[in-house]
C-alpha cells in the first residue's frame, strides 16, 4: 500500500467551552464530543468523557434542557517530575434542547469506560406505524 493510501489517524483536541455565563467555579470547561444515533423507537447519544467517574457526573433535565456536567480528576501523585503532558484536567459541560417527541421520564443513562450512553426513547404517539386498511 502506498504511503499515500494510508489513513492518518487525526487526534480531535479537547475544545474548551465559551461560557455562556459567569462561571462559579473555577477551572477549565471543555465540550465533549457526541455521536447521535436515531430509530423509529428512539435516539442514542454517546458522549466521550474520559477521566469523568459515575460520581462526578451529573445529568440534569430542565425545561425541555438536557445538561451534562462531569469533573476530571487531576492526576496526582505521580512520581518524579513532569516533563510533558498533554492530558488537561477540568470538567465537561454540554446542553442539548429535547424535543417533545422524546419521553422524558424514561431517559436512561449508562456511564462505562468514558463513554457515557444516554437512550432517549421516542414517545408513543412519534414513533411510526403502520395502519392497517379495513374492508366493509
Amino acid at each position: 500500500m502506498a504511503a499515500t493510501d494510508s489513513k492518518e489517524l487525526k487526534v480531535r483536541e479537547k475544545q474548551e467551552v465559551a461560557h455562556p455565563a459567569e462561571q462559579t467555579r473555577p477551572g477549565v470547561y471543555f465540550t465533549p464530543t457526541v455521536d447521535i444515533f436515531e430509530t423509529d423507537k428512539e435516539m442514542t447519544l454517546l458522549a466521550d468523557m474520559p477521566g469523568v467517574k459515575p460520581d462526578k457526573l451529573s445529568i440534569d433535565l430542565r425545561d425541555n434542557t438536557l445538561t451534562l456536567e462531569g469533573d476530571i480528576a487531576p492526576t496526582d501523585g505521580q512520581k518524579g517530575e513532569s516533563i510533558y503532558e498533554e492530558y488537561t484536567s477540568g470538567r465537561f459541560y454540554r446542553q442539548f434542547s429535547l424535543s417533545e417527541v422524546i419521553d422524558q421520564a424514561k431517559i436512561d443513562a449508562q456511564l462505562q469506560d468514558g463513554v457515557l450512553r444516554l437512550t432517549l426513547p421516542k414517545v408513543e404517539k412519534a414513533t411510526p406505524r403502520k395502519i392497517a386498511v379495513r374492508t366493509r
